[in-house]
């Protein structure tokens, strides 16, 4: 039979849609905060805010009369008709919050307005009123919201520990003291106060004290206005990259968001600077006219859609891309030797110098056989790993790679080649600088930027073959080459028919002569099947990247010194020529202040 519920069990049900957890009273009593005005807000919670949760603020405040009304379901001051949720700048609006959170949980308010003499506390419990009082209180509101979901037992036991609950409040509290660094944030969980914001505007100042000073030395400040959209914040620099998105942070009109076109839009700008499956630390504060989004798509508005959408994607992007083309993204490199005190005297110098920090699995020794000329028996240096971030070993070097000395010239670009080590990585001495190149990173880098270049240009460099190369396309091939021929084609591939299902490859991309043209036409096709949602143009930046990766110099491959020395050239001479297209660096350095630091020239 079917039969209309009674009040009680809707407001229970509506309160689940909005109340999911406490983090989420948090953010609707902490939204109203801001709404209201506040310049100073703390949050309060006891076991994990299942037990208690406080919120004070400084804002307006709450008329008497009209406190009944606002915990009424759809009660709200903010919007009066529909069109209104067309322009709303509240970030609350649909009046279901303090009625849901009445549903499931004791709440107690305590308010007053600056017109009034005295102040009032209301008390609900399950969503029927149970006191209101006038009370002698400062100017502004405080919830008390004690027991959630104490008549709702069923939700509760879903809940996680008290810690992972507090622990969800914590970063609601921390990101909306990004969004909002001109308010006075205090944080307290179990009587201890876990952080203060000083309220001085400054976005950065708040960074230092949530992520401490290793990530905040890192950051690239970003600031951009286009078509009416304002954007702003702080990205990371490459090093900062973690394994999952939990440090990108988003908020627009000062909402925070959870957005996968913004998402999205961050990861193309960081495309070529960031290895795979790896996630940048970044900010972002998006000022948009309220009407070009609709933030009335989820009860917990975390969700967002843009009428603008592919503006927004393009101001994110572009703005993130060129931050970090132009902030200096070379890693330095220290040995991190600490000083070691010893309470001993010191020892001669003609006998066994004091070792490194580090254990040593073979000393240090320099053996030369002066009686003999040097191209025979040349100086050898072996070294065991210094401690600290990076093994460095000295060169094996005779008497012929002393050639390797000396200035080159590459339109411009002065550098000298040192040699190599590991048959991997070359040293070079660059405007005051080791360089440490990984020849693979840095040919991977150029063979990319090459092909990069004569996209933008629309100019490919296509090699035509001597004897064209015959495939056999299925049925869903053949679909996908016609519907991506532009893509190919810009890539540097020629084809045409040469029966029902067979076409003949005539040109391939003229830079990747060493890859199978058979097998990398059908590898794109296999990936344009299969793009899902990517974009032909994304799809390109990525099978260019994956392309220069599988025709670059692997490592331990021997380069000559000419070849070397082009490589180098061109690597210096890119407007990024730090990391390869994967995000992996071609590059660390140590600079002459480093060298000079640990040998004691300079203290």
């Amino acid at each position: 039979m079917i039969q209309v519920l009674d009040q009680k069990t809707i407001n229970q049900i509506a309160a689940g849609e909005v109340v999911e957890r406490p983090s989420a009273v948090v953010k609707e009593l902490m939204e109203n905060s801001l709404d209201a005005g506040a310049s100073a807000i703390t949050i309060e919670i006891k076991e994990g805010g299942i037990s208690m949760i406080r919120i004070t603020d400084n804002g307006a405040g709450i008329a008497k009369e009209e406190i009944p009304t606002a915990f009424l379901r759809h009660a709200t001051s903010k919007i009066r008709n529909t069109e209104d949720l067309l322009s709303v700048t509240s970030l609350g609006f649909r009046g279901e919050a303090l009625s849901s959170i009445a549903a499931v949980a004791q709440v107690e308010l305590i308010t007053k307005r600056k017109e009034d003499i005295v102040g009032t506390r209301y008390s609900i419990e399950g969503g029927k009123e149970t006191g209101c009082e006038e009370v002698g209180c400062p100017e502004g509101t405080t919830f008390v919201v004690r027991n959630l979901f104490y008549n709702t037992p069923a939700r509760r036991k879903f809940l996680k520990s008290k810690t992972t609950e507090g622990n969800y409040i914590h970063e609601l509290v921390q990101r909306y003291s990004l969004a909002h660094a001109d308010i006075r944030f205090s944080f307290i969980v179990d009587g201890k106060t876990k952080f203060q914001t000083s309220g001085d505007g400054q976005v950065k100042t708040n960074i230092f004290y949530h992520y401490g000073r290793e990530i905040t030395k890192e950051l690239i400040p970003i600031c951009q206005e286009q078509d009416g959209m304002r954007l702003e914040g702080f990205i990371g620099k490459p090093i900062l990259s973690r394994g999952n998105r939990s440090m990108m942070n988003y908020f627009v009109n000062g909402r925070y968001i959870k957005s996968p076109i913004l998402a999205n839009a961050t990861m193309q700008g960081y495309q070529g600077f960031l290895m795979g499956h790896r996630y940048p630390f970044v900010v972002l504060m998006l000022s948009i006219d309220s009407s070009f989004i609709d933030v009335n798509v989820h009860p917990t508005k975390m969700e967002i859609r843009f009428t603008n959408q592919m503006e927004v994607l393009s101001l994110v992007r572009d703005t993130v891309t060129e931050a970090l083309k132009q902030s200096t993204l070379i890693p330095d490199v220290t040995l991190d030797e600490k000083e070691k005190q010893s309470p001993v005297e010191e020892k001669p110098i003609e006998k066994q110098p004091e070792p490194f920090e580090y254990e040593r699995k073979k000393e240090w020794s320099m053996r030369a056989q002066p009686e003999k000329k040097m191209e025979e028996k040349p100086f050898v240096y072996e070294s065991a790993p210094f401690s600290g971030k990076q093994n460095v070993s000295i060169v094996r070097e005779d008497y012929k790679q002393l050639d390797f000395k000396k200035e080159e010239q590459q339109e411009g670009v002065v550098f000298r080649i040192i040699g190599q080590v590991f048959g991997t990585y070359w040293l070079v001495e660059y405007e005051k600088e080791l360089l440490i190149i990984d020849q693979h990173a840095a040919h991977e880098k150029v063979l990319y930027e090459k092909l990069m270049k004569k996209l933008k240009d629309k100019k490919p460099l296509t090699q035509n073959l001597i004897a064209p190369i015959v495939v056999s396309l299925s049925g869903r091939e053949i679909e996908v080459l016609e519907e991506n021929a532009q893509t190919l084609t810009a890539i540097g591939f020629c084809w045409e028919m040469f029966g029902d299902r067979e076409y003949l490859i005539t040109g391939v991309p003229a830079d990747f002569l060493n890859l199978e043209p058979k097998q990398l036409f059908l590898e794109l096709l296999d990936n344009l099947r299969n793009q899902n949602m990517k974009s032909a143009p994304e799809f390109v930046i990525d099978h260019c990247a994956t392309m220069a990766c599988k025709a670059a110099v692997k490592g331990n491959h021997t380069l000559s010194y000419a070849e070397a020395k082009e490589l180098i050239g061109q690597m210096l001479q890119m407007d990024q020529p730090y990391h390869c297209p994967h995000g992996r660096p071609t590059t660390i350095a140590m600079s002459q202040y480093e060298f000079e630091k640990k040998f004691k020239r300079v203290l």
